[in-house]
């Protein structure tokens, strides 16, 4: 963390001024100075690594009590009466296990505005722009400002609170590509989310003994008023702040208990900082799905896929296939880390360990498993509730019995004719990938699975067709760099415009894209077996408005066209822009 000083006079650093000597801080002074209780765990149990850094932040936050979480089910069913004590999530008694959070209305979405990577230099995390224009990937923040920014926000900001200390892995905890860290927060809610989302507890404290970790302090935060809209969501919307100094390893989130700000595995570790590792150590860590595909003659690959939030991965990983004999298993839906082993061959691990995915639009229609996936152990959020117990969204109008009525995700009853949604458009289901019914074999598999392809795409109403397919490595970079993609609630964009989103990465660059560009350029000369690249769009409409490929299932006749390319099969036409497919041959 950076010097900054408490309120109690105290320097943040390894070692704290008393009294104008150098001392140690050790946490029975803490508990003394504070009044803290450690309500679970022994704090003389961490690693003197995890110890100061916990120390550190009691000091800057003066938390109430201390809990430091093993991930058992008992610590999670009190973490679920809690919740459900502060108003915080309500049952829902139609399925097994399942909850449903409503948060603040002012705090729904990742807050790419308000996200900065912190570094010495301004070149190292953004390009700049010539001529007055204003760049869109990323944000810069000096150490300076950093510094001002948690002094402002974070000193005392969990009084009366508890902060919890979340070990968690990235990855599977037996795997070399997986990643450590430590989150420390005041949410209860994230707390259980991060049960899901990562592999987190005890066993991840006892690999902690002997190896480094990314460190992540969060709190929803107090707002400088002191007057808290919403007790059962607190949050500080006007001076919510999400850091990153990638030098550091280090993660700072403040003022939003919303997912993709508040999980700070996610987006934030598993992306932003993941990224800047990767480039350091020479392996790609990145915004894709990893699913497993096997033909009617029983060859399985495994492809990679590049997609914006909400622009339909969650439903490509979990596809059934249209096309007889063909089967599609998951290994992940949102992010890769892909490395070459000592044959060349690119392996990817899914590093996340459950399933965060965009609600509205999932049905059975459009991905039965999904839906399979999430009636159980699964926390919801803001999504709409029904009379029976159960939840409601866009998508499911036909799933809902007659007489049933459905309150909206503000808690106001809603109806078909109401000029609201039901469902904010970014409510989410927080759900164990263990429970996924094709939850690929491998998925777990410490050294990963073997990329064949990697596929770009995103949201293009004209223009762009169904696929093509990059002619080397070179042209598949720069397919990847010219992506753009119609804006989606996932953020808060307003309205439906045409964005450039290179890679599906440009709000979870960790540096500057120009060296992003160089890097992936680089794999070129790790291995000769790279995957072969390809676009594809399957959102493409007509005169009418309308969609002109059905999608869902029926994207298994562009991924069998695609395997066809890998077996070399001439069923491609080359044009400009790339291979497309022959006249009949999807």
């Amino acid at each position: 963390m950076p010097d900054i000083a408490g309120t109690n006079g105290y320097i943040l650093s390894n070692e704290i001024t008393k009294n104008g000597k150098n001392w140690t801080p050790n946490v029975g002074f803490y508990q003394q100075l504070r009044g803290i209780s450690v309500v679970s765990g022994n704090i003389r149990d961490l690693s003197p690594k995890i110890k100061s850094f916990v120390e550190q932040n009691i000091d800057l936050c003066h938390p109430e009590r201390i809990h430091i979480c093993d991930g058992t089910e008992k610590e999670n069913n009190q973490l679920i009466q809690l919740m459900q004590q502060q108003g915080t999530i309500v049952p829902l008694p139609k399925y097994q296990n399942c909850w449903l959070a409503r948060t603040n209305p002012a705090d729904t979405a990742r807050v790419e505005s308000k996200t900065f990577i912190c570094t010495d230099e301004r070149s190292e995390t953004i390009p700049t722009p010539k001529n007055g224009i204003k760049g869109t990937l990323g944000n810069w923040m000096s150490p300076k400002q950093m510094d001002e920014a948690i002094k402002e926000r974070f000193i005392g900001c969990m009084r009366g609170r508890t902060m919890y200390i979340v070990p968690f892995s990235m990855g599977p905890i037996t795997s070399p590509l997986s990643k450590i860290g430590i989150e420390l927060t005041d949410s209860p809610y994230v707390v259980a989310s991060m049960r899901i989302m990562t592999r987190m507890g005890a066993p991840v404290l006892q690999k902690l003994q002997k190896d480094d970790f990314v460190k992540c302090l969060h709190s929803v935060g107090a707002p400088a008023s002191g007057f808290i809209e919403n007790p059962s969501w607190p949050c500080d919307p006007e001076r919510t702040i999400i850091l990153h100094k990638p030098q550091n390893n280090e993660i700072v989130s403040y003022g939003s208990g919303y997912g993709g700000n508040s999980l700070l595995g996610k987006k934030c570790f598993a992306l932003r900082i993941g990224s800047t590792i990767a480039k350091r150590e020479g392996w790609l860590a990145e915004h894709m799905l990893i699913l497993g595909i096997t033909n009617p003659q029983g060859e399985k690959k495994y492809i990679a896929a590049a997609f914006p939030s909400a622009c339909g991965k969650t439903n490509l990983a979990m596809m059934t296939p249209s096309l007889p004999g063909y089967k599609v298993e998951c290994v992940g839906d949102d992010i890769a880390w892909m490395r070459f082993d000592k044959n060349g061959q690119l392996r990817a691990i899914n590093p996340e360990n459950g399933f965060f995915g965009v609600a509205p639009g999932t049905s059975t229609k459009s991905n039965p498993i999904a839906m399979n996936t999430v009636y159980k152990n699964t926390i919801f959020t803001n999504v709409a509730s029904t009379s029976d117990g159960g939840v409601f969204w866009e998508g499911m109008e036909d799933e809902i019995q007659p007489g049933v009525a459905i309150t909206d995700w503000k808690g106001q009853k809603w109806t078909k004719d109401s000029s609201t949604p039901a469902a904010h458009p970014n409510s989410r289901f927080c759900t164990p990938a263990s429970q996924c019914p094709i939850i690929d074999p491998e998925w777990e598999a410490p050294e990963g699975v073997p990329i064949s392809a990697i596929l770009f795409g995103g949201r293009r109403p004209v223009g762009v067709p169904l696929v093509y397919e990059a002619r080397d490595w070179q042209h598949g970079v720069f397919i990847g760099a010219a992506m753009r993609s119609e804006s989606t609630a996932a953020a808060e964009h307003k309205g439906k415009v045409i964005m450039h989103d290179p890679f599906a990465m440009r709000p979870f660059f960790g540096y500057n894209f120009g060296h992003y560009l160089k890097h992936w350029l680089s794999m070129e000369t790790r291995s000769s077996n790279l995957p072969k690249i390809f676009h594809v769009n399957w959102f493409r409409k007509g005169t009418e408005g309308k969609f002109l490929w059905p999608g869902f299932g029926e994207n298994s006749r562009v991924l069998d066209w695609i395997l066809r390319r890998l077996d070399y099969e001439d069923c491609g036409v080359d044009t400009p822009i790339g291979i497309i497919p022959r006249k009949d041959s999807v």
